[in-house]
């Protein structure tokens, strides 16, 4: 299974960066395209930790014909727009049937927009991206704290899921 995602909307990135920016209590405008750069990156760390998209947004995923439910590879999914017989579960997991192969389109996403997140997922993106602003010469450890406030929200699979 593969998948394309759309990426992260730019509206997304300056809410973020607005928020990195007010950690470090930076002016607006004072390097402003580090701050969006880092709090880019931060974003995106937090959803590969997170191990689901935080913002929703369009994805695409090419399946091979199956009779079988085929589970789709980004989550929370919100909707599916096209393709196959399709389900979403309680866990936000989307499900697709069908016996030709054939591409998926489907929404995913945790909140709508940067104002939706989470707080605690909003403020470890603050603290991630100030971090990398902080430290962008050096290879410092990322802190604690921000495992700590993304834990709660991480989804991790240790089998290939099934449905019945």
């Amino acid at each position: 299974m593969s998948g394309t995602r759309e990426p992260m909307p730019p509206a997304t990135v300056a809410g973020a960066a607005g928020a990195v920016r007010a950690l470090l209590r930076l002016e607006e405008g004072n390097e402003a395209a580090l701050v969006a750069q880092v709090a880019g990156v931060a974003l995106g760390l937090a959803e590969a930790f997170c191990g689901q998209m935080l913002i929703e947004r369009g994805v695409e995923d090419s399946l091979p014909g199956s009779v079988a439910w085929q589970p789709l590879s980004a989550m929370p999914v919100r909707a599916i727009l096209s393709g196959g017989e399709g389900a979403v579960d309680r866990d936000g997991c989307g499900w697709v049937r069908t016996g030709d192969a054939l591409t998926v389109r489907y929404r995913a996403g945790l909140a709508v927009d940067w104002a939706g997140l989470p707080p605690e997922i909003a403020h470890g993106v603050a603290i991630m991206g100030a971090h990398l602003f902080d430290n962008r010469d050096a290879a410092a450890v990322p802190p604690a704290a921000v495992a700590a406030l993304w834990r709660p929200w991480r989804r991790m699979r240790l089998d290939r899921a099934k449905r019945a």
